[in-house]
Parts: C-alpha cells; sequence; structure tokens
C-alpha cells in the first residue's frame, strides 16, 4: 500500500543546511559568553588596554603622530579582539571539544564537517560583531572619532580578519592535543599582541622587521583598521594578507584537523 507524501508526522530526514548552520553558531556563541575565561580574554582584556591606553600617558608621542591616543589605540585594539575570540578562543575551544568527545559525537549526526567549522565561524563573527559595537561605545565616550569614509572598509577588514585568525585557530585547535593548544594559544597570543604589529606599529620598528610584521595577520588588520578608521583609505595590500592567510590556513586545516 503506497501512502501520500506528507500523511505521516514527523517526517524524517536532514534538515535545511541554513537551518542547521544558524543552529550550531547559535549555540557556539551561546558557549563562549557563558565561558568566563573566553569573556575575559576576549572582552574585558581588550577594554582594559583601551581604557588604560587611552587615558594614561604610555604611548609614546612619535608613534603617535597628529592623532589622539583614542583614535590611535581603537583601531589596533579591534584588532585584538578579533584575534582573541576567532584564534585564541576558537583554537581552546576546539582543542578541549576534541579532547571530550564532542567532535566525534557531532560528526555522527547529519552536520558535514564542512558545516562544523562553518559555524564555528560564523559564531566567531556573531562574537566580534558584538566585540566591535561594545568597543566602538567605550571608545566613543573617550572621545574616538573615526573617520566615516572608512567604516566599510573597516567592516570588510573585520570580517576577512576573522576568517584568517579562525582558520588559523582551527588549524591549532584541530591538530594539538588540549594541553598544548592552551599553552601555545595564550604565547601566540602575547607574542603577536607585544610584537605582532598591534600594540607596536610596524612604522617603529626597523625596516626589515616591519616588513616581516605587515605580513602577519596581527600587523595586516591592525594597519588596515589604522587606514581605515584613522586615515579614511582602503589599504589593499592588508586585505590581501588576510584573505591569503585565510585560504592557505583553511586549506591545512581541512587535511590536518582530527576528530579526537
Amino acid at each position: 500500500m503506497t501512502f501520500a507524501p506528507g500523511m505521516f508526522t514527523p517526517a524524517p530526514g536532514r534538515g535545511s543546511l541554513v537551518r542547521m548552520l544558524r543552529t550550531h553558531a547559535r549555540i557556539e556563541v551561546s558557549l563562549t559568553l557563558r565561558h568566563g575565561e573566553q569573556v575575559l580574554l576576549t572582552l574585558l582584556i581588550p577594554l582594559a588596554l583601551l581604557i588604560g591606553l587611552s587615558l594614561l600617558d604610555i604611548l609614546p608621542a612619535s608613534s603617535l603622530g597628529p592623532v589622539s591616543r583614542v583614535d590611535w589605540i581603537t583601531p589596533r585594539i579591534l584588532a585584538l579582539a578579533v584575534m582573541s575570540s576567532a584564534f585564541t578562543g576558537q583554537a581552546i575551544a576546539l582543542g578541549f571539544d576534541r579532547r571530550y568527545g564532542v567532535l566525534k559525537r557531532l560528526s555522527a549526526t547529519a552536520l558535514p564537517r564542512w558545516l562544523l567549522v562553518a559555524g564555528r565561524l560564523a559564531a566567531a563573527l556573531v562574537v566580534v560583531a558584538l566585540q566591535s559595537v561594545i568597543i566602538g561605545v567605550v571608545a566613543a565616550f573617550l572621545g574616538w572619532s573615526p573617520s566615516a569614509s572608512g567604516l566599510f572598509s573597516a567592516v570588510l577588514l573585520l570580517i576577512v580578519g576573522t576568517l584568517a585568525f579562525g582558520a588559523l585557530g582551527v588549524l591549532l585547535g584541530g591538530a594539538l592535543r588540549a594541553e598544548a593548544v592552551l599553552a601555545l594559544a595564550n604565547i601566540v597570543w602575547f607574542v603577536l599582541l607585544l610584537a605582532g604589529g598591534i600594540l607596536l606599529a610596524p612604522s617603529s620598528l626597523p625596516s626589515g622587521l616591519a616588513h616581516v610584521v605587515e605580513l602577519l595577520p596581527s600587523g595586516a588588520l591592525a594597519e588596515g583598521m589604522r587606514a581605515a578608521l584613522v586615515d579614511g583609505s582602503f589599504a589593499p595590500g592588508p586585505m590581501v594578507v588576510l584573505a591569503v592567510w585565510a585560504v592557505v590556513a583553511g586549506a591545512v586545516a581541512s587535511r590536518t584537523t582530527k576528530l579526537t
């Protein structure tokens, strides 16, 4: 006997890919915001640096140029927020998800592997958007006045930067043991903060080292954000650097990421 389609409910089968992506991303965002260490790393530390470096006379005047301290530091703090959430946070979360068998269990569901990664990157984009709004509001209270003509370029850089750092986070968190990921991700975060073009502009470094820093994702994002929000211009170089990092890291991560 043949029954008409839709006669029986519920109808088994895989759900919509868009719906699965939205649900997975929402869960990842919720888990990130509930994690105290993640919130500290992704939001409170950038806010503390923003307020401290804007109000205190710490930065050398030679590095600021004609702009105010808050105008100079805010684009770099936005870059730091992207690195914190998309790279360090994602790498640590992925490493411990593998350790506790989360990915192994999820791989047995209808979620394809690429959607697991896409959901994490989508969650990182949502967290970065929230961070950017909060940091922008605090910076505005401190007197930040970004260039209106560079806002669109800044948004594009934040998106591409999130994808680049997210791919690097998946690469690190998907290949090493959780304990090694925890240590290495935090070490890389500190190194890039101090010497990767975020707190120290490439222009203040020796020429040879400056060229290397500009090719790092941290230096490219920080300099691109500075050009967009301070100068009001679009710098294609940083965008290309970030796109290359995103493609290369994503391709390598797709081959090296382990489920356990």
